[in-house]
Formats: structure tokens, C-alpha cells, sequence
């Protein structure tokens, strides 16, 4: 890996814009699939996990990501979105943030653009969200595919217009799945006593 690019996470940690094109947040390191002028790090991000020069992106080293008007464009199908979405958990520090903005699912921005693939609107993240709190619908959802734990911090939406997320990474912990019986061990175990 880049030496500078490892002294840079030692010393602070990162600030990583996510799809930057060539219009990367100024003091973000930017990773995109284009090699364009401003791409620190060529990658489809929908290959996980993320590498650098060979090596495998380093855990935990960035404080602040960023994604405008990326989501939208990743593979929801075959479970491709939530490997992203715990890529850029397992990037991130301890406590670090994820900022992102999409069109809203139901907007027109969202549907006249023929790359849109996934629809993202404002109940989405809580299937991201464990929300041991029980302040939100979150333990319902998460519990459906069981990705890496986020806290959804804010969340700005128009139905009309766009939909601004601000995400912190949670600590993995198992009480979040307390409840969960995995289908899969259900259908075997019927299946072994119906023998």
C-alpha cells in the first residue's frame, strides 16, 4: 500500500469519498471506478473487499466517509447493496460516520435516470439499524438480513427531492440478533424430523 496513504491512517485516519468522480470533497481521499483526475483509488466499490495497490483496504482506519448521489447506482439484487453498505462499516473507525445522499426513491430524479437501480428511501436504513434503543422500527427490520450495525443518526427526505443520511458505525454485538431463529435451521430441522 501507498506509504503516505499509511502514515495518513495512522497518524488521523481517513476521510473517504465514496464514488467522488471528479468532483472529490476537498481533504477526502477519493475512491471511484473511473480513473478520473480526482480518484485517489481506482475500484468498483461493489467489489468487496476494497483494495489498494493489491492489499486489502485497511479496518477500521476511516473516521469520515461520504457518497453523493452513489447508492442509487449499486446492485441491490444478490445482496451486493448490503455488501457495500458493511465494506464501508468495516472501513470505518469505531464510531465513524457515513454520509450519503440519493434521490428518493419516489422522485422523479430518482426515476429518470436508467442507471437508478436501487430505491432507497426513508425506512431503508432502519433494516441497517439493530435500534437496541427500540426508539424506531429498527429490530423488526434489522432482523431481516442482519448486515453490519448502524445508528441512523439524522435523516432529511422529500419525497420529491432527495434523501440526506447521516450514519454512525455501532459496535458489533450480539445482542442484536437475541431473537433470531435463522430460517434456514428451521427448514432443516423440519425436514430431519419429518424423516
Amino acid at each position: 500500500m501507498n506509504k503516505a496513504l499509511n502514515e495518513l491512517i495512522k497518524k488521523q485516519g481517513l476521510r473517504l469519498d465514496i464514488g467522488c468522480g471528479s468532483n472529490k470533497n476537498p481533504g477526502f481521499i477519493g475512491i471511484d471506478y473511473l480513473p478520473l483526475k480526482d480518484v485517489d483509488i481506482v475500484w468498483d466499490i461493489e467489489k468487496t473487499p476494497w483494495q489498494i495497490d493489491g492489499n486489502i483496504f485497511p479496518a477500521d482506519s476511516v473516521e469520515t466517509a461520504t457518497a453523493s448521489h452513489v447508492l442509487e447506482h449499486i446492485e441491490p439484487h444478490g445482496g451486493v447493496f448490503i455488501d457495500v453498505m458493511n465494506e464501508i462499516w468495516r472501513v470505518l473507525k469505531p464510531g465513524g460516520s457515513f454520509l450519503f445522499v440519493v434521490p428518493h426513491a419516489t422522485s422523479p430524479g430518482f426515476a429518470q435516470d436508467p442507471t437508478h437501480c436501487n430505491m432507497i428511501n426513508e425506512t431503508t436504513m432502519h433494516y441497517f439499524d439493530p435500534d437496541p434503543e427500540m426508539s424506531t422500527m429498527g429490530p423488526q427490520l434489522y432482523n431481516f438480513y442482519r448486515p453490519k450495525p448502524w445508528k441512523i443518526v439524522k435523516q432529511y427526505w422529500s419525497p420529491q427531492g432527495n434523501l440526506e443520511v447521516a450514519l454512525r458505525k455501532r459496535p458489533m454485538d450480539r445482542s442484536y440478533l437475541a431473537d433470531y431463529v435463522p430460517i434456514i435451521e428451521d427448514i432443516t430441522k423440519t425436514v430431519r424430523e419429518k424423516k
